[in-house]
């Protein structure tokens, strides 16, 4: 049941002044109408004719022998019809046994004879009238816009202006917050305001105000369009859904018109929510003094927002949610308390939430004994919300493909794989010497990450292609810890090289297969020695890269070097050093335990792919089973580079 709300009185709110009224001019449609219908009277002939006379055969003859008839019209019916002398139309029926005779008299007695001549139709007479009425139906209706326009003068032109919000009063979306797996914490202070305005009082006793507005940031996928939804579904009070991009189109000002319009009706239902998804779009950042490029549009669309969250006249009763990905392009003044008072990260999901996430997507479907979830998610560091949906409907159509109704372990390892990185190939994509170069430089990850004590274990080697990759090394977390240590850091850079290691040790050069694993390496190490202090050279200093903050690091950096061409190449000098070290260590490594290697690689070119265990029965270790010596950090800060090494 809906709430009949009422805005709640403001004491420095004056009294609300009244629409204006239609405009004058209106009034003369009705003549113009009127004219009209008199014009079309006039000239269209079939609304002019009277109805004709029926005569019977023997009145029909009187008036023929009396002279009476002026012309007759006889129909292949027997029909027949015409106009007296009088200027009257008649109609009567001529039988068949009249004969010649009746042709003779009708010719003696002078009148005009012409035979079957079409009379005006029923379908004529109504298309007469509709075109004699369709003036009444155009002004009618362009009056009846004006009136239902006129309160907001029209709302620009013919409504233009007003606000693209999706209501969501009585009917709601089924959305609750039980279909949102994990964020407690967001979904505990999102829950507390829609609870404010259920029940005010609560807090009101305290002295507690009720907060302006809510910013959910996060990266793309996690959920905070779905927590918007469940909020709809969770409320008693009436719920405006909108997004940023449609308030500026192509007319100035209809941005401001429609942010106004859209806090007018929740003001009509207040207390009310408004969402207002992907915000970054009106709420930018605006231009300082100098700048070269503005956007007056958008701009003028942010300050009437700005003014409807915290002016002069306060919008009380309402509460605004917002939800972006790109929290830094945000205009200041937006973001300070009194607008948005609360601001939510919703982060990439936890291994617990990734559980959770997981067990929602997979209802209705039908799941073998031997899939255990945690694994699942054990294998998905990094994977958004919508990353895990994704994973669980790639699963559903092999297994569809396979002509199987029952969801089983490798689906979800196949579409782990395809998602990451691509559609498998077969493995005679590859020439023997290829397929067996990959092979080696697969063994050396493999065997690299089994022998460093702070990698991550191996779970699987493989050497069929995928997407791009000719071969895969998978290195999945025991545990998910928050933090890099600088040990992790240093076996994964010689985990990057160690395909590069094995090449040099068994083929004598290297190949064009390390590519990737060499881009990768560098990238890290410059960000070891730039951004995370780890350079004894450098020193303690930070120049963080450029790029969105959950839209990836691809940004182009900064503009201007912030730091000397001196500081560039000592920079440069720590890079060289650290990867040379993680190499040297690679080969030493891989160089000490060569008949192992040998060994992996016989077993990959037999079977192709084999899993972690077989890796460490091979080297006389036993599988790791705990992470607690392990110095880990979720994928979240490096999307998911460290568990795969690829070809």
């Amino acid at each position: 049941m809906t709430k009949k709300a009422h805005p709640p009185p403001t004491p420095d709110k004056g009294t609300p002044t009244a629409p204006p009224p239609p405009p004058a001019w209106r009034h003369w449609l009705w003549l113009i109408a009127l004219a009209l219908f008199i014009v079309l009277y006039v000239m269209l002939p079939t609304t002019k004719s009277e109805a004709p006379v029926t005569l019977s055969y023997s009145q029909f003859m009187q008036k023929v022998s009396a002279d009476q008839v002026k012309s007759v019209t006889l129909a292949a019916t027997g029909e027949a019809s015409g106009t007296l002398k009088n200027g009257k139309q008649y109609t009567t029926v001529v039988p068949a046994q009249a004969g010649q005779d009746f042709l003779s008299e009708l010719q003696s007695s002078g009148a005009e004879v012409t035979a079957e001549t079409a009379a005006p139709s029923l379908g004529a007479d109504a298309l007469s009238w509709l075109i004699l009425l369709l003036p009444f139906v155009i002004l009618g209706y362009l009056w009846w816009r004006l009136s239902k326009g006129a309160a907001g003068q029209m709302q620009g032109a013919l409504g233009v202006g007003r606000s693209k919000a999706k209501i969501f009063d009585e009917e709601r979306p089924r959305t609750t917050f039980a279909d949102v797996a994990g964020y407690e914490g967001a979904k505990l202070e999102i829950r507390e305001v829609v609870d404010f305005l259920r029940r005010p009082e609560r807090y009101s006793r305290a002295g507690a105000i009720a907060p302006r507005g809510i910013l959910m940031v996060g990266p793309p996928g996690t959920g905070k369009t779905l927590l918007a939804r469940a909020v709809a579904g969770e409320a008693d009070v009436p719920f405006f859904s909108v997004t940023g991009s449609s308030f500026v189109e192509m007319f100035v000002g209809v941005g401001a018109a429609r942010v106004r319009d859209l806090f007018q009706e929740a003001r009509k239902r207040a207390p009310a929510i408004i969402f207002v998804d992907e915000i970054d779009a009106i709420g930018q950042r605006r231009a300082g003094t100098g700048s070269v490029v503005a956007n007056d549009e958008r701009e003028q669309t942010l300050n009437q927002l700005l003014a409807e969250m915290d002016g002069f006249d306060p919008a009380s009763g309402i509460v605004v949610l917002a939800a972006t990905n790109r929290p830094e392009v945000l205009d200041p003044a937006l973001l300070r308390p009194g607008r948005f008072d609360r601001q939510v990260t919703i982060p990439l999901p936890t291994l617990a939430e990734r559980r959770s996430i997981l067990a929602v997507h997979c209802r209705g479907k039908r799941l073998e004994a031997g899939v255990d979830l945690d694994v699942v998610a054990r294998g998905t560091p990094g994977f958004s919300g919508a990353d895990l949906a994704n994973l669980v409907n790639e699963a559903a159509i092999i297994a569809a493909r396979a002509e199987r109704e029952v969801l089983v372990p490798p689906d979800f390892d196949q579409a782990r794989d395809r998602i990451i990185l691509g559609r498998r190939e077969g493995s005679n994509v590859l020439l023997p010497e290829e397929k067996h170069a990959v092979a080696v430089h697969e063994a050396g990850h493999a065997l690299v990450a089994a022998y460093s004590p702070k990698a991550d274990p191996v779970a699987k080697v493989t050497i069929l292609p995928a997407g791009q990759a000719l071969g895969v090394t998978e290195q999945l977390p025991l545990v998910e810890r928050h933090l890099y240590g600088e040990d992790y850091l240093y076996d994964m850079l010689a985990v990057r090289l160690g395909g590069r290691a094995a090449e040099l040790i068994v083929l004598g050069q290297g190949s064009t297969g390390a590519a990737n694993d060499l881009a990768g390496a560098t990238d890290l190490a410059t960000k070891m020695v730039r951004e995370f202090g780890l350079s004894r050279e450098l020193g303690p200093v930070g120049y963080p890269s450029g790029g969105s903050v959950f839209l990836g690091g691809g940004g182009p950096g900064f503009s201007s070097r912030p730091f000397a061409e001196e500081t560039q190449a000592a920079v440069d000098r720590e890079v060289s050093r650290l990867l040379r070290g993680a190499e040297t260590r690679a080969v030493d490594l891989l160089t000490e335990h060569k008949d192992v290697l040998d060994k992996v690689v016989d077993l990959l070119l037999a079977e192709e792919t084999i899993d972690g265990e077989q890796v460490y029965a091979l080297t006389g270790q036993e599988v790791p089973t705990s992470g607690e010596a392990m110095t880990l950090a979720p994928g979240r800060a490096s999307a998911a580079s460290t568990p795969t090494a690829e070809s």
